[in-house]
């Protein structure tokens, strides 16, 4: 793929909301969780974690959890992303818990990416009650929640969303 693919591969990928209800197959879960553990970490601990959701009564739980958002109810795969501080406070020390939150991140950006490679739809859940996540999915005390990944075959959206134009975000040397 060159650059121009490349672009092109990210520019039609788009948050989906509807799904129908066919199961992901185990051979698109397997490559989008083996894409997500290529993802860069720091100090190359993967100080991330993964909770594979499918039952309906447990998507529905966290959907409840998510403010009622329909998406992670129907949604016929949810993809619970986490920061695992101890793997990365155990070099780093408290700043240990930024990193984890970042790899988590990069982490379940991979997924997303690798779904849509899979022809798959995602869409990323960061609105959710976090201890109710938590309980629900019996995560220690040291794993945060940071986003759900909600995964299906799904309907896109008619149009994408339009995007703040590059140069509004960018800053040379200084703000």
């Amino acid at each position: 793929m060159d650059s121009s693919e490349f672009l092109e591969f990210l520019v039609s990928r788009c948050s989906v909301r509807e799904y129908d209800q066919g199961p992901v197959p185990e051979t698109d879960l397997t490559y989008i969780l083996d894409s997500a553990s290529t993802a860069p970490s720091a100090g190359n601990l993967e100080a991330w974690d993964v909770v594979v959701v499918d039952a309906q009564e447990e998507r529905e739980l966290i959907a409840d959890a998510a403010y009622g958002q329909e998406h992670v109810r129907d949604a016929p795969l949810l993809l619970v992303v986490c920061a695992n501080y101890v793997r990365s406070m155990s070099r780093y020390g408290d700043r240990g818990i930024l990193y984890a939150i970042q790899d988590a991140t990069i982490a379940c950006t991979y997924m997303m990416l690798s779904a849509h490679a899979r022809r798959l739809h995602s869409c990323w859940v960061g609105a959710f009650q976090e201890d109710d996540v938590k309980e629900i999915l019996a995560l220690p005390g040291h794993v945060r929640p940071v986003a759900i990944l909600c995964v299906g075959r799904g309907f896109p959206p008619g149009n994408y969303t339009e995007r703040m134009p590059v140069v509004d975000h960018v800053h040379h040397q200084s703000w």
